[in-house]
């Protein structure tokens, strides 16, 4: 079987790495010649964990393959991917120009039986767009040729995208005929030999459940930072209370850690797409509102605690930032609480200093040199008036805080991801504030 993967971003360039990786030919394909120039000499466009290793290997084992020609890639495939950006429009719509671009391309080349398959976060009935631009292309080769449409949405989660793939918890695609669904079960058969399940509905179905599931994640963490922020004001401990509700079954324990709100390519983008599609169709979503209100007001609570601490005067005040990237294992800055925070720092006068593992050269995209770059985290904390912690990278967990305390002008910590204990960090002689708890507000310690 050969497949063609159309765009090498995240999701294309993740999906045909691991399609190569158990066995099938690949090709994935971009216009962006420099791009593909770059992936074949074994240089990527995104940060994942493993997924140069893996492309490395499969390019030098013949099975993955690049080009910016999908006249020449879509000729023997029996399977075409669609994996191209989705960027929210103004209104919150999702902007299906490229996935449609791609579908027109696909009718002008083909030349047997393929199954098209969208695997970009699309809205419902964007298969039926997709089906038409072919069926239109076609039309103007006078061309008869069979081809199906599928959904395949994705489901990796940045960071663990290559586990996610390969040892996937469900695959949902969503078909329109016998022939593509047996097209597809051959597919994905050695990622159902260990048991993970396959699961065909049809296409609208499927196209839903991309969205329905990236909003109902982006829930709960809404609801958990609406709880922490009124834990806050109660004097309640909301770690205590995560543990409390996520030892019940019904609502489980992931998804529920208060912090500064989310962010990346996937939530941000999809819950903004929902609301669009539902407002379009006579139909509000009232929820959904609710968690983007939250989410847009909880990246800004970090920085009003610092407002606070400092009696609104930030004038001249030097703050080490530690984690730029939405989340840890990645580059993405997409959304990205930290730009929101140091944003409102710089307004308010205040230098930053800021150290991430990964995603440094992609915050210069948006932060440019208003802001110092540190070589390790520990530099990053030479004279600050506070250190704040934005993304929960695993080398923050544990610092040496004699260290911390030494390097400091003053030993004020705004913990934005509750990786410390307050108890602990007030015993160590630093002004402690994290989120969902009230610690005590004392003057910061001057050295």
């Amino acid at each position: 079987m050969k497949i063609a993967v159309v765009g090498t971003g995240y999701v294309g360039l993740v999906t045909g790495t691991c399609f190569a990786e158990v066995g099938i030919e690949v090709t994935c394909i971009d216009i962006d010649q420099r791009k593909i120039d770059n992936l074949k000499q074994g240089i990527l466009p995104i940060y994942e964990p493993g997924l140069e290793e893996m492309v490395t290997r499969n390019v030098e084992a013949d099975r993955l393959h690049f080009s910016t020609s999908l006249a020449e890639s879509i000729q023997d495939a029996d399977v075409a991917f669609i994996a191209v950006g989705t960027p929210p429009g103004e209104d919150g719509s999702a902007d299906l120009k490229y996935v449609l671009a791609v579908a027109r391309g696909i009718g002008e080349n083909i030349n047997r039986h393929c199954v098209v398959v969208t695997k970009s976060t699309v809205p419902v009935g964007t298969a039926a767009k997709v089906r038409r631009e072919i069926e239109q292309a076609l039309a103007k080769r006078d061309a008869d040729i069979e081809f199906d449409v599928a959904s395949n949405p994705e489901f990796l989660k940045e960071g663990a995208a290559i586990d996610d793939f390969l040892k996937p918890d469900r695959i949902v695609v969503g078909v329109a005929s016998e022939r593509a669904e047996e097209v597809m079960r051959r597919l994905y058969k050695p990622f159902l030999m260990n048991g993970h399940p396959i699961i065909f509905m049809d296409i609208p179905s499927a196209e839903m459940t991309k969205y329905a599931a990236n909003s109902m994640l982006a829930t709960k963490i809404s609801f958990m930072n609406d709880i922490a922020n009124l834990c806050e004001i109660m004097g309640a401990d909301v770690n205590k209370v995560r543990l409390g509700i996520g030892s019940d079954a019904r609502i489980g324990n992931k998804f529920i850690y208060p912090g500064i709100g989310y962010g990346g390519s996937c939530f941000p983008k999809d819950v903004k797409a929902l609301i669009k599609t539902a407002s379009e169709n006579g139909y509000e979503m009232q929820v959904l509102k609710a968690v983007e209100n939250v989410n847009d007001n909880q990246k800004s609570v970090l920085y009003s605690k610092v407002e606070q601490h400092f009696g609104g005067d930030l004038t001249g005040k030097k703050f080490a930032v530690w984690g730029l990237s939405f989340k840890p294992k990645t580059d993405d800055m997409r959304e990205a609480p930290s730009l929101v925070i140091i944003e409102k720092l710089l307004e308010a006068g205040a230098t930053v200093t800021a150290y991430d593992p990964v995603a440094m050269k992609e915050a210069q995209h948006s932060l440019g040199d208003r802001i110092g770059y540190a070589k390790d985290q520990f530099e990053a904390l030479i004279d600050a008036d506070a250190l704040l912690v934005v993304t929960e990278w695993p080398q923050f967990r544990s610092p040496n805080f004699g260290v911390v305390a030494r390097l400091m002008r003053q030993r004020v910590v705004f913990d934005g991801r509750n990786i410390y204990d307050a108890q602990e960090m007030e015993e160590a002689g630093f002004a402690y504030h994290c989120i969902g708890i009230r610690t005590r507000h004392r003057e910061p310690a001057v050295q």
